[in-house]
């Protein structure tokens, strides 16, 4: 397989990580966009030091801000086209839901911003420069599309409808459009102090496998939904979830 250029947003920790991870173990040169300088500085060198030199390069940049996302795009296309974009960006950063009306909306549209935002803009913005045909577009979805809740969940739900409505637009290009949604993953900073010993044994107990997903086995995922063998996979939304949500 010949080297592609593959973009990573959210690429610094958790399943981002895992992914560029993925991608440069396979030889691909991967730009991982994220809003932490350091976290992406550190992730680059540990993934340089393992695969090569060079093969990893980050841009720091707020992806819910639309002159953020042009000075981003404007940094990764001076290297050429990109092969294959994953827009991991995001998380439910508004997990608390008070009884009061101004609270309520100010989650919804931070977890809009944070999740749909980050996906949209950036892909739109790539879109020119993405490789006619095999060009590869992946999201990343959740099982709360499925099951809430809600401000999180409608999010990724959105997330879910502009996958398929760009799979339509892009079909006919060579491109293909698809997204991952896990369930429970754990070694991630996706829940915070929420990951109590007795939070993650409620979460494994909604699997069938009675374990907990791993960062590794999405990006295992990611990157075969990314590869040219993938070509006849699109407008799809792939549940990695241990059978917590049957046949979704």
């Amino acid at each position: 397989m010949t080297q592609r250029r593959i973009v990573v947003s959210g690429g610094g920790t958790g399943i981002g990580r895992a992914v560029a991870d993925a991608f440069a173990a396979s030889g691909d040169r991967v730009i991982i966009i994220g809003r932490r300088e350091r976290a992406l500085e550190g992730t680059a060198e540990l993934l340089n030091a393992e695969h090569g030199d060079g093969l990893v390069t980050w841009v720091a940049a707020d992806l819910s801000e639309p002159e953020q996302v042009r000075r981003a795009v404007q940094v990764v296309t001076r290297g050429g086209g990109v092969d294959v974009l994953v827009t991991n960006a995001g998380g439910n950063v508004a997990p608390a839901r008070g009884d009061d009306l101004e609270e309520i909306a100010d989650g919804y549209r931070r977890n809009f911003a944070a999740n749909v935002l980050t996906s949209v803009l950036l892909t739109e913005a790539l879109l020119p420069h993405l490789a006619r045909p095999g060009g590869r577009i992946v999201h990343l979805s959740s099982v709360a599309a499925l099951r809430g809740p809600g401000s999180y969940g409608g999010s990724k739900a959105a997330v879910n409808t502009y996958t398929f409505e760009l799979a339509q637009r892009l079909g006919a290009e060579g491109i293909t459009v698809n997204a991952v949604a896990p369930g429970f993953v754990a070694d991630t900073e996706f829940f915070g102090d929420r990951a109590t010993p007795e939070f993650v044994s409620a979460r494994v107990a909604q699997s069938l496998t009675g374990k907990p997903g791993t960062p590794d086995e999405i990006a295992v995922a990611i990157r075969y939904v990314a590869s040219p063998e993938a070509a006849y996979l699109t407008g799809q939304i792939l549940h990695i979830n241990g059978g917590a949500a049957l046949g979704r």
